[in-house]
This record gives C-alpha cells, sequence and structure tokens, in this order.
C-alpha cells in the first residue's frame, strides 16, 4: 500500500507557503492537516516569490501521475506576485490579461485534469502601502506593489475562476470587508488615501497574511467545502486505515 492517501494540494507563491508557519499561534497548513488527519494528505506546494508564469513551467513537476498519488483538492492562490508593478525591479509583473489566461490554464492544465480534482481559486489578498513602504523598493525608491493594481488582479482572478465555474475563496474581499471599506469609497492601504490601521491586523508586512488572517482563510475554505461538497468534510470521511479497535474491519482487511 504505496499511497493509501489522497491529497488536499496547496499549490501557489509564499502567501501559501508561510501558512505552514505557527509562529502567530496558527497556521492554514497544520490546521489543515488536524482536521484531515488520516483521511487526506495535505500537501503544501507554495513557492515563494512565484508568478503565474513560473508556476505553468514547473507544473508537471509539482503534479504527478494519479496513479502515484490521487489529488482529491487543489486549492490555488497566485497572483501577488504577478501584481508587482510594471517599473518594479523584482520583474516578477505581468500583463494582467496574462495572469487571467494563466490562471485559467492552471486549472484546467491536462496534468491537473487527469485527477479531476475539486479546485477553489484563493483570490490573492489586498497590500498596504505603507506597511510595505517599510522594506519594499529599490535603490530607487520604486515600490514593488500597488494597492491599485491589486485590486485589479482581485478582480482578474474572480473573473478567471467564475468562466470555470469554480469556487471562490475571496481573500481579498474577506480582509478589507473587515476594514468596513464599500466599493467606491477610497481604497485602504493606497497611499493616495489615510493609513487604515486596521489592515495591519491581517498583513504582517503589508503582503503576508498574519494568523488572524490565516484562521479566517481556514475558516471560510472549510464553509466552502461544506457547501460545495458536503460529503468531503472530515466528519464525513472515513480513516483511510482502520482504526486499531474496529474488529469488524481488521478481519475484513488485508492491512
Amino acid at each position: 500500500m504505496s499511497s493509501p492517501y489522497d491529497q488536499i494540494l496547496l499549490f501557489g507563491d509564499s502567501i501559501l507557503q508561510q501558512s505552514c508557519n505557527q509562529e502567530g499561534g496558527f497556521g492554514l497548513t497544520p490546521a489543515l492537516q488536524d482536521a484531515f488527519i488520516r483521511r487526506l494528505d495535505v500537501v503544501n506546494r507554495g513557492l515563494s516569490g512565484y508568478n503565474t508564469q513560473q508556476a505553468l513551467k514547473v507544473l508537471a513537476k509539482i503534479i504527478r501521475p494519479p496513479h502515484q498519488a490521487k489529488i482529491r483538492f487543489m486549492i490555488l492562490l497566485f497572483g501577488a506576485n504577478d501584481a508587482c508593478l510594471p517599473n518594479s525591479h523584482t520583474k516578477q509583473g505581468i500583463p494582467l490579461g496574462e495572469y487571467r489566461e494563466n490562471l485559467k490554464t492552471i486549472c484546467t492544465h491536462p496534468a491537473v485534469e487527469a485527477h479531476k480534482p475539486r479546485i477553489v481559486v484563493m483570490i490573492p489578498p489586498p497590500v498596504d502601502e505603507y506597511a510595505l513602504a517599510q522594506w519594499d523598493g529599490s535603490s530607487d525608491g520604486h515600490p514593488t506593489r500597488s494597492a491599485e493594481r491589486t485590486k485589479e488582479f482581485a478582480r482578474a482572478a474572480r473573473e478567471a475562476a467564475r468562466e470555470l465555474q469554480l469556487p471562490i475563496l475571496d481573500v481579498w474581499s474577506l480582509l478589507m470587508s473587515r476594514t468596513g471599506w464599500k466599493e467606491g469609497q477610497p481604497l485602504p492601504g493606497s497611499k493616495d488615501n489615510p493609513k487604515v490601521t486596521l489592515l495591519d491586523e491581517f498583513l504582517y508586512d503589508g503582503l503576508h497574511l498574519t494568523s488572524k488572517a490565516y484562521k479566517l482563510v481556514f475558516e471560510n475554505l472549510m464553509s466552502i467545502m461544506e457547501s460545495q461538497w458536503p460529503d468531503q468534510v472530515p466528519e464525513r470521511l472515513p480513516f483511510v486505515l482502520p482504526a486499531w479497535d474496529d474488529g469488524d474491519k481488521w478481519r475484513a482487511s488485508s492491512v
């Protein structure tokens, strides 16, 4: 029995990579591992700094054939790097339309479709230019990201997911709603507007999530799973291997 567990694959950038960290008291990846323990393996393939161009180049190495490891869920989160400003020294940014198409290509890639996974598209979170200014920018003083451009990339991610009729975990809207922001109002996080300190609770450096934000993401992800695939919530999934004291299964099993 070389690979008895199906997988939940987290595929994305540093925001997913850092979701293993529990220094703040909560991490998305370990929370999922605990929720699905003995039922599904949670595999984190967050790749810091990657944009969707790079994601497509490594996709065939990330996604193994179903006979080696079956992916039951794929949680996809890219965009924080794709949304870098065109004049950024990092050169991570790509055109908006290309980003939208890349997301669709990832979701419909033959290597992914071979698994027929249940896909959840996470919308990249907002950025806080005030907090980013503490460490962001190159020697010429140009920032790498803006709140307004990130908003546009969040919109493009929603459009891509809706075109494919995939469930959306809208991290951008989730966090912005906590600031009380409404469409048409000045955009929190933009240096064109006064600083909104509420974002500090969710973005520890203006870009990456705090443990409080990861907890919100986890709760919303579990809610999406329950509403979309009620038969897949942990309490309705059997253990892959029998409990130690399940006499009937041990007698019927060749394990």
